[in-house]
């Protein structure tokens, strides 16, 4: 036993006391701050720099629905584009997840909440989660949601194994084609109302492989989404908070 208690107190406290407001290393790469000082020049090069087609053309910014958060536009413009260790980048709006020059804050929009998400899932949302072609790196995020550091139980939510058992669904990857009927089988058997949040640039916008033949994603042209947390993988602290402002807490 004395083993142990050594053991214990030489961990520490592991567990986050509140997931609002914990602090993250600033090595964390969350929510980038665009200088307005960019250049024309500098808007081209970065255009070509981007693996994901992150940084938007017509309105220069940067997507978080598409950025993989490899920091090689902060590499290549130093001083006008950083990436703060700010984790509250969810948004219930697709174009919130647009940051634009001077833009210091990831839109949410309070309007495009379903009233009935409000009433019934606020203190209570159970979620069944959905690996649609993902590389397992959101799907481990998620799961450590739930263990003793974040604890996001706490708050009323949690994952279920049964899709009839659920309020929502939680898409991680880009939906492969193989993944296409299984994920609209699960969407079906959840009884309604229901909600889809989508966790991870991959999830999102298909990510580095929103080309490829080997995606089918026409099941998000059929539904609207709930919640957009991006990432990749998306932070618990992340997803967390974005569930949260969802509920309304």
């Amino acid at each position: 036993m004395i083993r142990e208690f050594n053991i214990l107190r030489s961990h520490g406290i592991q567990y986050v006391p509140d997931l609002k407001k914990a602090e993250l290393t600033p090595l964390f790469r969350g929510r980038p701050v665009i200088s307005p000082s960019v250049t024309d020049d500098e808007k081209t090069m970065l255009r070509k720099l981007c693996p994901s087609g992150a940084i938007l053309e017509n309105d220069f910014g940067i997507d978080l629905g598409k950025c993989v958060f490899c920091k090689e536009c902060a590499f290549a413009c130093p001083g006008k584009i950083s990436f703060t260790n700010d984790y509250k980048i969810a948004s219930n709006n697709r174009n919130g997840l647009i940051i634009r020059p001077g833009n210091e804050s990831v839109g949410f929009d309070e309007t495009r909440i379903r009233k009935e998400v409000r009433k019934l899932f606020r203190n209570s949302l159970k979620l069944r989660q959905i690996s649609a072609g993902g590389d397992n790196s959101c799907e481990m995020e998620l799961n450590a949601s739930g263990n003793v550091n974040f604890d996001m139980g706490r708050y009323g939510i949690e994952f279920v194994a049964s899709p009839r058992h659920a309020d929502g669904i939680v898409i991680t990857g880009p939906i492969t084609e193989n993944m296409a009927a299984a994920t609209q089988i699960c969407y079906d058997a959840v009884p309604h109302p229901k909600i889809i949040i989508l966790v991870g640039t991959d999830a999102i916008s298909g990510g580095l492989f929103s080309e490829s033949k080997a995606i089918n994603r026409s099941f998000l042209d059929k539904y609207p989404v709930d919640l957009y947390v991006p990432g990749n993988p998306a932070h618990p602290l992340t997803f967390i908070n974005g569930l949260l402002k969802l509920q309304g807490k």
